[in-house]
């Protein structure tokens, strides 16, 4: 039996897990990105990354040299080819050495990659997106993550930094973004943006259903508007349909330019089901060039939840 180590590095959590060659995890380990210092520290989080990749092989009963190789899903521009995180504005690393540092630590293959690739792979290879040759999957979280994959392969770019399709515009001169930019599909289809139309609505419409849920909970989550549409309140209901529009056109961008296999989708909102894929399947399947077609990319939601990235981590080398 093969065994590959996953790990994901995140900027409030490194997470490492034992696979097997069947993609099952075998064990866990986890640790705070943020460590003595209260800072993020290169050297501080490379120690915390060998940290935990010794807690999870010690949990499976084996060393880390036992494993084939280790995989390492990163935020930012991770350069593939020379093993360097080349940036990431999360965690503050610049042109850092992580895969040889790690390498050098444990002596076996690593493979490093943008942690929305590795999670994309994940998907690909054990989740929803298995049996397809082309697919994209896209994370509704805190922003918009993606990654695309292409006969199997994970696309890159040229610079490394492809697949950043929460910044692609959708509305011209629209909200802001984090990146500079506005009318960016992140702005508005995140997890985030779903947040900030609730609680537009929330203070427009002070009598909806949204507000009182708002004070039961303490704040405004992704999930406010759809409870409330569940409700039957017009105003949850009118979010919802609003945050829909708005994903639809993004996804549907995607679908036209690279006419997937299929397109999956993941997050905290997936949690919705049907309530968000059945509306968001009409709204897409009516916007994108292929609608008469007769192979149609295919709209899923993700089945591996938050361990897409460390299975995808673990297997990056066959991506």
């Amino acid at each position: 039996m093969a065994y590959y180590i996953g790990v994901d590095v995140g900027g409030s959590n490194i997470a490492c897990a034992v696979v097997n060659e069947e993609c099952e995890i075998i064990s866990r380990s986890k640790a705070k990105t943020h460590g003595k210092t209260g800072a993020i520290d290169y050297t501080e989080v490379l120690d915390i990354i060998i940290r935990t990749v010794n807690l999870a092989c010690e949990a499976a009963g084996i060393k880390p040299s036992d494993a084939a190789s280790i995989g390492i899903g990163c935020p930012g521009i991770c350069n593939s080819d020379m093993g360097i995180v080349e940036y990431t504005n999360n965690l503050g690393f610049r042109n850092v050495p992580l895969k040889t540092d790690v390498e050098d630590e444990f002596k076996i293959p690593v493979y490093l990659d943008n942690d929305a690739n590795a999670a994309a792979f994940g998907e690909y290879i054990a989740g929803a997106a298995m049996g397809a040759k082309n697919a994209v999957v896209i994370t509704l979280g805190t922003g918009v993550g993606s990654g695309i994959i292409i006969n199997g392969k994970v696309y890159r770019g040229t610079n490394f930094a492809a697949g950043e399709i929460g910044h692609t515009v959708i509305v011209a001169d629209g909200l802001p973004c984090s990146c500079g930019r506005k009318g960016c599909f992140e702005a508005y289809s995140s997890a985030t943006g779903l947040v900030n139309m609730t609680k537009k609505a929330a203070e427009k419409h002070p009598e909806s259903l949204i507000n009182k849920l708002i004070k039961e909970d303490g704040k405004a989550s992704a999930r406010t508007a759809y409870k409330a549409a569940k409700l039957g309140d017009e105003v949850g209901k009118a979010v919802t349909e609003e945050y829909v529009k708005y994903l639809a056109v993004g996804i549907a961008n995607v679908i036209n330019t690279f006419q997937p296999d299929i397109l999956c989708i993941g997050g905290g909102v997936c949690n919705e089901g049907s309530l968000l894929l059945n509306p968001l399947r009409e709204a897409v399947y009516r916007e994108i060039y292929s609608r008469d077609s007769k192979k149609t990319t295919k709209l899923a939601i993700c089945t591996l939840g938050n361990d897409a990235g460390i299975i995808g981590a673990a297997m990056l080398h066959k991506a």
